[in-house]
This record gives C-alpha cells, structure tokens and sequence, in this order.
C-alpha cells in the first residue's frame, strides 16, 4: 500500500478512527475508579470484553497479511491455526480459568508460584517478561512499523514511536479496561471492513460456485496428506496442541482478560466467543487470498495478496477505512502486551520482592513506570531488527517463539493435572529445558554443515521437545519423593462458573467445529 492510495477522503476517515478511539478510550478510563487497580479492570469485565480482546490480542496486521499469502498460495488448510484452538481456548474455560479465578491471582507466575514456591514465580516472571517484549512488542511493531513506513514514507523508529504513543496512552491511563473497551470496537470494525473486502471479492469473482472452478480442489481441504511439506496433518494434529497450551492457556498477554473477568461464568462466555470469533479467521483472513488467486493468478508475490485486493477493489475512502483496520489490529495487540508487561513486572517483582506493603496508587504509579520503560525498549528492538539485513527475522523469531512452548505446556499441564510434579522438576524445565530447546531451535533454524541429520517438520519437532521435557519432569519428581514437592494453596472456583448457557453454548461450538471439519475434508 502506497501513499498515492490514501486520498484526501481516505485521510479524513483515518483521523476519524483515531478521534473515535481516543474518545472511546477517555470514556473508559473515567469509568475506572480513581484508586482502583490499572490491571485486572476491577474484575469488571464482561463476555464481549473478554471474547473481543482475546481475539483483538491475538491478531496482527502481519496475521492479516500472511494469512491472505497462506490463502493464496495453498488454500484454507492454514485455518488449522485458527479453527483447531477451540480446544485449547475450551481448555482454558474449563480446566485453568476455574484455578487462575479461585486462587485470585493477578499474574500466571503469581499462580505457578503458588503451586511451586517463590522460585518458580521468580523464573517464570522474568521468562514472561522476556517474552512479552520481543514476541509481542518488537516483533509486532516491526511488522506494523514496515506497513506505516509504506504509507506515511517515514522511517522505523518513528513507526514504532507513533504505535506505542496510541497504545501506551490507553495503557498507562486506563488499564485494562480501556485496553479492553477499545478491542470491542477496533474488532467489531475490523470484522466489518474485512466482510466487505470478501463480498466484494466473491461478487467480482462470480460468486462462490465461480470461485470454487477457479482454484485447485485441494485449497478446500482441512487435512494434506504427510507427503505435504507444509502443512501435513499428523504434524499439525500432534504438534500444534504443545503451542496451543501455551499461546491459550499460558501467556499472560492472552490470559490476563480471563483473569479480570466478572465472575468465572463471564471468563467460561467470553471464551466461547473467542472460539466463535476464531471461525471468522479462515473468512476474513484467508479467504482473500484464495479470492485472490482467482483474481489475479499471476501476481509474483503471494505476501502481497491482501493490499492487492485492497487496491483494486476499493474506492476512494475504503482504504482508509483499510489502514484504520491495520492499525487497529497492532494498538489492540500491543495496549495488550504493555498491560501484560506492567502486571507481570509490577505484581511479581516489585510488589512481591521489593514492596509488599504498596499502596494501590504506589503500584498503579509503578505500572505507568514500566509501561512507558517498556515502551522505549521496544523500540529500541524494533529498530536494532530493522537495521539487520538479507534476513527474514519476523519469520526466524516467530520459528524460534515455537520452541520456548514446549517448556511452558510441560510446566503448566504437568503442575495442574499431577500432584506429584515437584519443584525442582518445574525449575530445570523451565531453565534447562528452555535452553535446550532454544538449542535444537538455533540447529534447526541455521543447520551447521556438519549436521546431515533430517529434521522432521517443526510442529513434530515441537511435540518431540514436550514429550522428552514431560518425560523428563515425571523422572526428577518420581526421584525426588517427597523432597521437594509442592503444596497447592488455591481452591479451584466453581461456583459461579458453568450452568445451562456456558454448557450449551460450547456444545454448540464443538459441534460446528467438527461440522465444518468434516465438511471441508
């Protein structure tokens, strides 16, 4: 997307957005109470806040963008990513949302060290913090900063300046309620721009039947054969629950809307409506490129498939319509992150380390503190990857953010579903099991010529690490008896979770699920 395509209407359409999402922004701010806590919203949030940010948290303007690549290049089958997490997220509703909820925790590691003891709470802190800044602040600003870049022609750092200001405001000034009551409105816009981009794509086309004769028969198809290099389903079936654990149920980026829920039956219906949200992806992000391909079957770069239905399919104004998309795609996912970053910090270090008897305001005060402290290594990172050159980076971090999971779903499953599970089995999991995937990851990313061996597909691999680390962790807290072992202090909250509706409703869900993938196999 090019300058040249943002007309005056287009500009006037983008300052609207922003005028609308400050003010959205100030208004819920002032709903928080003066004293109250800038990280869980006072527990005030309600199913469309928790379903709405979750799904806002986990979309990226590069999401967007490589999903419609993913779509042109090898049809739907990317939407495992998409429509397979609805076990994880039920997962979260059911078996960790009771426990996070009873114990009354404010962090993920405030909940393992609970379970644990002060030292894991400590590695876990640190882990999270890590990261929140490269996963979730320098790599979504990098990919956001190379979008703006192309628009407004300015250079990186500025980029990056200009997102985190947006978000950092909402942040610092409201907490995770403004975070939150700001997702409901950038998704909802989201969803409506994207709609329109696919009906106009499928009325261009012909229709569905038209589109249907105009691409090969296999870009319909959920399941590819093992032979495939990309996507084979064993692969996927086996090795994306080990992300899925970690990415639904383990990071405090995507958990923390659960944790300020209203009640537990709140958390359980606004996960529901994160799974039902989730259905959308393979229609609004992948879909596109299919259309796409039937469109313009020639074009050179697949990456490019989503701004090339922008640009010749919508008049003056839409595409402004399409940035203010964009952007709301990186202020949700990045006000998220920061409120993460600051909780995490601020809660698990200075509180518990520094300052047990904290007022409310001196731990609000710390939270804006980290918030902005946070803000400025980002972009820090952002331009130290952007001045790194011939390298796909975005591509090599996320690969390598695949085999921090593995250490994360063995420490969290193993210390819910297994009294046994010690201490000491969770800490060398997270540091010597963290390191030694972070080794077969840098192997496998950049393969020394002395290393012949044939790496299997990267989920599989990813499973492989879970199962060796799992096992692993079973041996040490089988050795070590009785020494060592962790007491749980929390009750697990059940009751104001569960019910009619929240049963019905994921029935519901489930059934769709497995409709649609025996439909599109």
């Amino acid at each position: 997307m090019n300058t040249h395509y943002m007309q005056g209407l287009d500009w006037a359409i983008l300052a609207v957005y922003f005028i609308i999402l400050i003010a959205i922004g100030v208004w819920a701010s002032s709903k928080r109470k003066k004293e109250g806590s800038l990280f869980l919203a006072e527990h005030s949030l309600r199913w469309h806040h928790i379903g709405f940010s979750m799904w806002g948290t986990n979309v990226g303007p590069s999401m967007l963008i490589a999903s419609a690549s993913a779509g042109f290049t090898t049809g739907i089958v990317s939407g495992n990513y998409a429509w397979y997490a609805f076990v994880f997220i039920a997962l979260l509703a059911f078996v960790f949302a009771p426990r996070y909820l009873g114990a009354k925790v404010h962090t993920l590691p405030e909940f393992m060290g609970l379970r644990f003891g002060q030292s894991t709470r400590n590695i876990l802190a640190w882990y999270t913090i890590v990261t929140i800044i490269i996963s979730w602040l320098a790599l979504t600003l990098f990919a956001g900063g190379i979008l703006i870049r192309q628009v407004f022609d300015i250079p990186m750092w500025m980029s990056a300046l200009i997102l985190l200001l947006i978000s950092a405001f909402f942040t610092m000034m409201g907490g995770l309620k403004a975070v939150a009551y700001t997702n409901v409105y950038q998704m909802i816009l989201l969803i409506v721009v994207s709609a329109v981009l696919v009906i106009v794509g499928l009325h261009r086309v012909g229709g569905i039947s038209e589109l249907a004769s105009k691409v090969p028969s296999d870009y319909w198809v959920m399941f590819k054969p093992n032979s495939d290099e990309a996507f084979p389903w064993l692969p996927i079936l086996l090795g994306y629950p080990v992300m899925g654990v970690w990415f639904w149920c383990t990071d405090q980026s995507m958990v923390q809307p659960v944790l300020a829920a209203r009640t537990l039956r709140e958390g359980q219906l606004g996960t529901n409506f994160t799974g039902w949200l989730k259905i959308l992806d393979v229609v609004l992000y992948i879909l596109p490129g299919v259309i796409c391909f039937a469109l313009f079957p020639n074009l050179k770069n697949p990456d490019e498939a989503y701004l090339t239905m922008v640009e010749n399919l919508f008049p003056v104004g839409m595409v402004g319509l399409v940035f203010a998309v964009l952007t709301a795609c990186l202020v949700s996912t990045i006000g998220s992150a920061l409120n993460a970053l600051s909780t995490v910090f601020t809660m698990d270090i200075y509180v518990k380390k520094f300052n047990p008897e904290a007022s409310q305001r001196q731990i609000n005060y710390v939270g804006r503190v980290v918030t902005a402290v946070g803000a400025c290594l980002a972009i820090i990172l952002t331009v130290a990857i952007d001045s790194i050159k011939g390298l796909n980076l975005f591509n090599v971090f996320q690969s390598v953010l695949g085999f921090i999971a593995p250490p994360m779903a063995a420490v969290f499953l193993l210390g819910v579903f297994w009294k046994r599970t010690t201490t000491r089995a969770a800490n060398l999991a997270l540091t010597v099991g963290t390191a030694f995937c972070l080794l077969v990851g840098v192997l496998y990313l950049w393969p020394p010529s002395w290393l012949t061996f044939q790496w299997p597909h990267f989920m599989l691999l990813s499973f492989y690490l879970f199962v060796i680390l799992a096992a692993g962790m079973a041996v040490v807290s089988l050795c070590e008896r009785d020494a060592g072992r962790a007491t749980i202090s929390y009750a697990k909250n059940t009751s104001d979770g569960g019910g009619k509706l929240v049963t019905a409703l994921w029935t519901a869900l489930a059934l769709v699920m497995i409709g649609l993938y025996i439909f599109f196999n």
